[in-house]
């Protein structure tokens, strides 16, 4: 140990004697030429941790890539070595080289020998060993002993004393628990018992109980495994004071940084991202961007996302039509040969892979839409060249961000200048939109947002310099192209509804809403329901069914009993883009009510409402009074819901009883395959009697 703690006061003397002096340059590298293990033959097994190799790598960050010559050996990035496998040291030591590379991608090299030793002691006239391991403990950090600092009269400093470095400690560690991290030491030990004990976050601060300490030893231990990613660090004060003596130490900062472990998965911010390109688009041109998040510490390869396309499908004209940028997940045209008429709409996988695209990874897509680049369109009298404006909302930037050039056929015989004015220009909001006033570019200043505004009306006008040239205004709509970035909202939560204790199979007795403030008119915006739970699941865990599309609640199984289980709750998601987007939760509270046991009995009955019990994929709908059955959304043969051409939905009929009572009919659709698979919307069926 006397090695040991001399190497640590040589790089305590290096640390802060230095801090005294004037600062010099840091330059990459090992701390020694050579590092030597000395380890018991009977620790020479698989999974063994023989110590540590320090690297700095002066760009601040605390992990490396290093790379053993031996595959018996293994380096992980905090330079913890591990044997991978069961060595004999015939010859009693065994030597091999080290790499690692510093930010500017210069290679460095250690040599590593490792000794065999006899006994579990160390050799005391090692004269070049640094991170040597105690072959009897478990953990590289056993050596290491933190002393309280001492007052010194050759240097100025604070009046507390020293501030002792942070010492690291991987996350996710496996044990066993307790572990042991370091030895708090007093000096006053070599004269005296003394005591020790720790106070602070981890210790008697949440989460308490992380940190123990040894009251006579000094030794610090974990007594579980840390996540860096809930707390990145850890401050305690150790505190040293005399057994039966009055001997106190001054109170000592400690502070226990958490190292990551690349154990998250990057995660996409939306999927699908939904982006235009139009026909007539140059190579190179970037017109939307991916984006992906990892959990992992950012200032290491652990948090950084490295983005890969892996398929464009179709993969017409050309398989190779897009190219992303790794770093900014930005997608660009990488070749010509887009056709709207033939391929109007490609999907693109992606990967977002974290340690610089060899950790771990994550698939996500992007729908392309080719837009038309008005080849063909009619020119307004005066020669106006009309691009499409069709712009995606919540872009990053950078800002301003060009959308298109507007010119006007007479720049070819005369320099031309540019105005705009309206919506997003001089009117509110005022400064959206500008242009460039000889060049004509059309720029954009900050992101859009189509739930405040989904489109924009703009007047462009153009003029010749020193010429008697005007254009007459063109009009220019720029529509924002929406984005999911909206989750659904119930309407209210709790819903409160009814049912009978009688009710039949396929009675539908409330309908839960939530609106998306995404486009209706796409995916985005569609909302699809879900029963998540019931509470009780008794006498039957699956008593009702909820339609995905019109979010009717519906009784799926009997068994309902006022007198047993007179009230029930239902988790219910609301889901956008079919299902696979945003969610929300909200919950319906049923009231099991008396049941009117009569079925409508249309002579004596007052009133007979008709409505649909029964609708899965929720085309249909029902006159209250004449039955006049609609489809309102366009039908298709080949649904999950059609059996063999046919559809069965469920009819119900309502009287005015108190409570009232329900009796129920089945209608089944014969759909004809026409060579597509819709019908027109609201076509009617017509009234049944």
């Amino acid at each position: 140990m006397k090695t040991v703690r001399l190497a640590v006061v040589i790089f305590l003397c290096k640390v802060f004697v230095c801090g005294f002096a004037e600062e010099s340059s840091c330059t990459p590298g090992f701390e020694s030429e050579l590092l030597v293990f000395k380890v018991h033959r009977d620790d020479l097994h698989q999974g063994k941790r023989l110590g540590r190799v320090i690297f700095n790598a002066c760009d601040g960050r605390t992990r490396t890539l290093f790379q053993s010559a031996d595959r018996c050996f293994d380096v992980d990035t905090d330079g913890t070595v591990t044997l991978k496998r069961q060595v004999t040291l015939h010859e009693g030591h065994k030597v091999f080289s080290v790499d690692a590379w510093d930010s500017s991608g210069k290679k460095h090299t250690v040599s590593v020998r490792v000794e065999r030793v006899h006994h579990h002691h160390e050799d005391h006239h090692m004269n070049t060993v640094m991170n040597i391991s105690s072959p009897q403990m478990e953990s590289p950090s056993d050596d290491l002993v933190l002393m309280f600092p001492k007052p010194s009269t050759g240097l100025k400093r604070a009046k507390r004393g020293w501030v002792i470095p942070p010492f690291n400690v991987p996350e996710n560690s496996r044990g066993p628990f307790p572990e042991k991290l370091v030895q708090i030491k007093s000096d006053y030990s070599k004269e005296v018992t003394m005591q020790y004990k720790i106070t602070g976050e981890g210790a008697d601060l949440d989460p308490k109980g992380t940190f123990t300490i040894d009251r006579l030893t000094g030794n610090l231990f974990v007594t579980r495994p840390l996540d860096r990613e809930k707390k990145a660090s850890y401050r305690l004060m150790a505190y040293a004071s005399g057994v039966d003596v009055n001997i106190r130490e001054s109170p000592m900062e400690i502070i226990v940084n958490v190292l990551d472990q690349n154990d998250n998965k990057p995660v996409f911010t939306q999927n699908p991202f939904n982006g235009n390109v139009s026909e007539a688009s140059v190579i190179g041109h970037e017109f939307m961007t991916v984006t992906a998040t990892d959990a992992d510490d950012p200032d290491t390869y652990n948090g950084i996302v490295s983005y890969a396309i892996v398929k464009q499908d179709p993969e017409l004209p050309k398989p190779d039509l897009f190219i992303i940028n790794s770093v900014t997940g930005g997608i660009r045209v990488n070749a010509l040969g887009f056709d709207k008429e033939k391929w109007s709409r490609y999907t693109v996988l992606i990967t977002a892979t974290d340690l610089e695209g060899r950790g771990y990874g994550s698939t996500g897509t992007a729908v392309i839409t080719v837009t038309d680049s008005n080849d063909n369109a009619p020119q307004a009298k005066r020669g106006w060249v009309i691009p499409p404006f069709n712009i995606v909302e919540n872009s990053r930037g950078p800002f301003p961000e060009k959308m298109h050039q507007i010119r006007s056929d007479f720049s070819k015989e005369a320099q031309m200048q540019y105005s705009i004015t309206g919506e997003g220009a001089d009117l509110d909001p005022k400064g959206t939109f500008t242009i460039d006033r000889l060049s004509g570019n059309l720029f954009v200043t900050r992101p859009l947002d189509r739930e405040k505004k989904a489109s924009y009306r703009l007047l462009v006008r153009a003029t010749a310099v020193g010429a008697d040239i005007v254009e007459t205004p063109m009009e220019i709509i720029l529509s924002v192209m929406d984005q999911n970035d909206n989750k659904p909202v119930f309407t209210q939560s709790p819903f409160i509804g009814n049912v009978p204790e009688a009710s039949v199979i396929g009675h539908e007795f409330m309908t839960v809403t939530a609106t998306d403030a995404d486009d209706p008119d796409t995916y985005n915006g569609v909302v699809s329901y879900a029963i998540v739970k019931q509470d009780p699941e008794l006498p039957k865990p699956d008593l009702f069914i909820i339609n995905p599309v019109t979010g009717g609640i519906r009784v799926n199984a009997l068994g309902l009993d006022k007198e047993t289980w007179p009230t029930y709750t239902l988790l219910i998601t609301a889901t956008d883009h079919e299902g696979r987007g945003f969610s929300s939760t909200g919950t319906a509270v049923i009231t099991v009510t008396v049941s009117n046991d009569t079925a409508p009995d249309i002579g004596k009955s007052k009133k007979i409402t008709y409505k649909v019990g029964s609708d899965p994929a929720g085309w249909l709908s029902v006159h209250q009074d004449t039955v006049t059955i609609k489809v309102k959304r366009p039908t298709d043969r080949e649904s999950p819901f059609v059996k063999d051409g046919k559809y069965t939905a469920i009819l119900l009929t309502v009287d005015d009883g108190t409570p009232p009572a329900t009796a129920t009919g089945t209608l089944v659709i014969d759909l004809e395959d026409l060579g597509f698979h819709s019908v027109c919307k609201d076509s009617s069926i017509g009234p049944i009697g």
